[in-house]
């Protein structure tokens, strides 16, 4: 019997309504033969009393935790949404739920943030061998020293997509609150479409540029195992967005992008360097990589060195910057908007496109970076909205749903 896997976040289950939709969505895939293993998030969002953002908050008023056992804490969230998402279905179907670690999701010691080594599937074999629906709580693993690990954000999108891989499952389908992967962040553009099909190399990219749909790890895993994704709405009709091999769709080629994405809350960081001192870039991004602070958009020339990091962490970059001697300037209040499209690669043109979109929309160009299916581009975070919408309409993203 083919298996299938689904993932509910947490919307999708934050409600009795909603799971009773979600439920609907289960037995719909068995009635068409298929063995589901469904994955949860904690239900609802801050506020809601057993999200993630609400234990969080929950413990840092109270005191400070060790990373070890904040995990312990967050965990919590889930397992009490697959509890009461089994209470629920079982009285329509035979079902089981899981932790993570019972459902053999191995991860490596990183508190808060693991990654998955491995997933020993047998248990939930056994499961839907007798029949059973299998609920999983995401986002969470077990560490070689059997100690309960978390995955970071999103990191239910990965468990599932980890538990696909294992069971050899037909596609992995991803129920979230838009009714697909579409062209643009819809609060930003009305008109943004839902796509039918986007590339892994393109939705990895989109991942990591803003898009908050997917996680990135679970588009990487799926990539690398030719794993079939859908990204769909459990209230909707429609068929979501399949997430695929660029092989199945070459007919679209004529639109060279596909989506616009964003990222708010950056500061550009800019240096004027007067000494030949060999090695003052190794230095200093050593420096800022042991305050584990990532940059973006790096430009570096023997005068100057340009880049971009989270405006959150501006002091970790202003003591690295200090200790160097240099003098600087950071910028705040940056946003980032990125044009994403494998069918970009060598079609001349779209860096003009680009250019004049955000031209007639008044918006600066800060600062750019640019790869094989990506141009970015770091604008003033009061001009997003029109930058987003001006891209939009110049590469006729609303022709592509």
């Amino acid at each position: 019997m083919p298996v299938l896997v689904q993932k509910f976040g947490g919307s999708s289950v934050s409600t009795r309504e909603s799971r009773q939709t979600a439920i609907r969505r289960v037995l719909e895939a068995r009635a068409q033969g298929y063995a589901v293993v469904v994955v949860v998030s904690a239900m609802g969002r801050r506020g809601a009393p057993y999200a993630t953002d609400t234990l969080l908050d929950l413990i840092s008023a109270s005191g400070q935790l060790a990373e070890r056992d904040v995990d312990l804490v967050l965990a919590c969230g889930e397992i009490i949404s697959a509890g009461v998402f089994l209470a629920e279905l079982q009285q329509q179907c035979p079902a089981a739920m899981l932790t993570g670690p019972q459902a053999g999701i191995l991860t490596d010691t990183v508190h808060g943030d693991a990654r998955i080594v491995h997933v020993d599937p047998r248990r939930v074999k056994e499961l839907l061998a007798a029949g059973q629906v299998v609920i999983v709580a995401g986002f969470q693993g077990v560490s070689p020293n059997g100690e309960i690990t978390t995955l970071g954000r999103g990191g239910s999108d990965t468990s599932a997509v980890a538990l696909g891989i294992a069971l050899q499952a037909s596609a992995v389908e991803i129920y979230t609150d838009v009714p697909g992967i579409m062209t643009a962040d819809p609060k930003l553009v009305p008109e943004a479409q839902v796509l039918e099909a986007v590339d892994y190399q393109e939705m990895l990219q989109m991942a990591y540029e803003g898009a908050k749909v997917l996680h990135s790890r679970a588009v990487e895993m799926a990539m690398h195992n030719n794993l079939p994704l859908i990204v769909r709405s459990p209230e909707g009709k429609g068929p979501g967005t399949l997430i695929t091999s660029a092989s199945s769709y070459e007919a679209r080629r004529s639109h060279p992008v596909v989506g616009v994405a964003h990222k708010v809350g950056l500061a550009q960081v800019g240096l004027q360097v007067d000494t030949k001192d060999p090695n003052l870039d190794c230095r200093l991004f050593a420096g800022l990589a042991e305050q584990k602070v990532s940059v973006d958009l790096i430009n570096v020339s023997p005068k100057s060195k340009m880049f971009v990091v989270d405006a959150k962490h501006i002091g970790r970059v202003q003591d690295v910057l200090q200790r160097h001697s240099v003098t600087y300037e950071i910028r705040a209040g940056c946003c980032k908007v990125s044009v994403v499209g494998v069918g970009m690669r060598g079609v001349p043109g779209v860096m003009a496109t680009l250019c004049r979109a955000l031209h007639e929309a008044e918006v600066e160009i800060l600062q750019t970076s640019d790869s094989h299916m990506t141009i970015s581009c770091l604008i003033d975070e009061q001009q997003l909205g029109a930058a987003v919408r001006s891209l939009h309409r110049h590469f006729r993203l609303s022709k592509l749903g």
